[in-house]
């Protein structure tokens, strides 16, 4: 229930004070939800900017339509994704598998092998979408994150994403931004929506039990 009324706290912050910082450790473990967030055969495809660089983020905010939770937020997360499955990248992954647990598996090997005969020979606007699907997860689990922690967050596609890799040079990594997630407290005086009711669809509109 806990959970639930911090989810029920939690809305898209349009107005933040940008003179409350987040403490470090409540963005560790906002960051570190992210890092612990299911991903497809556990590839962790994308990576988490932590961007706190007033310079960057006044850069960031004319290619982000404005929006003033840019440069108003405490810390700034972009969620970039891979920009293709290759070898190297999967065998990585599952090199660290193996190096973490200290042995091999025959079924997990199977599976990498499965893997690379298929991810890499696929279209890489195909693959990079995949990754960036896993890359919402995370974000998901760092909206819930910052919400138990009561930071205000602002999930925030709306930026010119071409852009935003040109400011963070992403594409030289082989990473595309995908999403932003603002991180800071409320500005409640000049946010119009902080005490309107949340609204979401009835249970019964929302939920088919399929028994």
């Amino acid at each position: 229930m806990q959970l639930l009324d911090k989810l029920q706290w939690r809305y898209a912050t349009k107005a933040m004070d940008n003179q409350r910082a987040v403490p470090a450790d409540k963005i560790e473990r906002i960051v570190e939800a992210a890092r612990l967030a299911p991903t497809s055969s556990g590839l962790q495809p994308f990576e988490v900017l932590v961007v706190t660089n007033p310079e960057v983020r006044a850069r960031i905010q004319p290619v982000s339509w404005n929006q003033a939770q840019v440069t108003d937020c405490s810390h700034l997360l972009v969620f970039a994704a891979w920009d293709n499955y290759t070898a190297e990248r999967i065998n990585g992954m599952f090199d660290l598998v193996n190096d973490v647990r200290g042995f091999k598996n025959e079924g997990w090997e199977a599976y990498r092998q499965q893997l690379l005969a298929t991810y890499p020979k696929r279209d890489a606007q195909v693959n990079f979408e995949h990754a960036a699907r896993q890359a919402y997860i995370a974000l998901g689990a760092s909206v819930i994150a910052a919400a138990f922690e009561e930071v205000d967050s602002t999930p925030m596609e709306g930026f010119d994403p071409a852009a935003v890799d040109e400011i963070l040079d992403l594409r030289a990594r082989g990473l595309r931004s995908v999403v932003m997630l603002p991180l800071g407290y409320r500005k409640a005086e000049q946010d119009w929506l902080v005490d309107l009711p949340k609204v979401r669809r009835p249970r019964e509109q929302f939920v088919t039990e399929v028994a």
